[in-house]
């Protein structure tokens, strides 16, 4: 297996690998009421036209039954409802209780009352039978796990044969010139966009240093393959800043 150097890592502070839990939830405590505001802030509304796509690549279909991880407050679930019917089975995990009580809300406030579960959840450790699902799909959260590839592993136990893994995260720019805009435009003004907007600029902090963090494109094809997914493959977005992972269990 793989070592998982991301364990050892808050952003750019060492820590212990149990230690970056607990520090992760810190971040999400903080930020959950104001996480889709800061991400409109930062992504100059991009995030929306990213998830829209990761949707469509997806390709949903009303029969499937949908595991989204780390989706506490609802963004893919509810376009993956759109795009389906109020009969689709969807389960939101997320290892924050306050983001999901985030997703809840806005879920009533759409009118969703049927058709999702939403449950506290380690992606490490999901609370899930083998063979559940047909579609996994975490968006801008396995940069956060502590052990990726403990997460990915448990992706491929919970999805029935056949199922696949879909993964939207922050990744690496592919153009240096880009590159170094992109790194000076990411620490010199997201901390302070989370001081005005979120009043945390430490946890926005954190979020630009766990970018870095993150295994590359190639890195985490690899990575997804030795979790035992087949087709394993990945497609950038906006010139690598975001990419979309997938794989595919085999059938029996």
């Amino acid at each position: 297996m793989t070592q998982n150097p991301e364990s050892k890592w808050f952003g750019e502070t060492p820590v212990e690998p149990e230690q970056k839990e607990k520090l992760v939830g810190g971040v999400f405590d903080s930020v959950a009421e104001k996480y889709d505001m800061m991400n409109d802030a930062m992504s100059f509304g991009t995030h929306r036209i990213w998830k829209d796509r990761f949707v469509s690549m997806i390709n949903p279909r009303a029969d499937q039954k949908f595991l989204d991880v780390a989706g506490g407050t609802g963004d893919i679930a509810f376009r993956i409802r759109k795009k389906t019917s109020p009969h689709t089975q969807i389960t939101v995990s997320d290892i924050n209780p306050n983001m999901l009580e985030v997703g809840r809300n806005r879920a009533i406030d759409r009118g969703y009352i049927t058709g999702f579960d939403f449950v506290t959840a380690n992606a490490e450790t999901l609370p899930f039978d083998d063979n559940s699902f047909d579609t996994y799909t975490i968006a801008f959260g396995l940069r956060n796990v502590t052990h990726i590839d403990k997460a990915l592993k448990e992706a491929h136990r919970v999805l029935k044969p056949n199922g696949t893994f879909w993964c939207l995260e922050f990744s690496h720019v592919t153009n240096p010139l880009l590159a170094k805009a992109y790194d000076k435009y990411s620490y010199n003004f997201i901390p302070k966009m989370g001081k005005i907007i979120a009043g945390d600029s430490e946890s926005y902090q954190y979020l630009v240093e766990s970018i870095r963090k993150h295994p590359d494109q190639e890195n985490l094809k690899r990575r997804i393959s030795e979790a035992g997914f087949d087709k394993s493959n990945y497609k950038n977005m906006s010139f690598g800043v975001v990419a979309v992972h997938s794989g595919k269990k085999a059938g029996k």
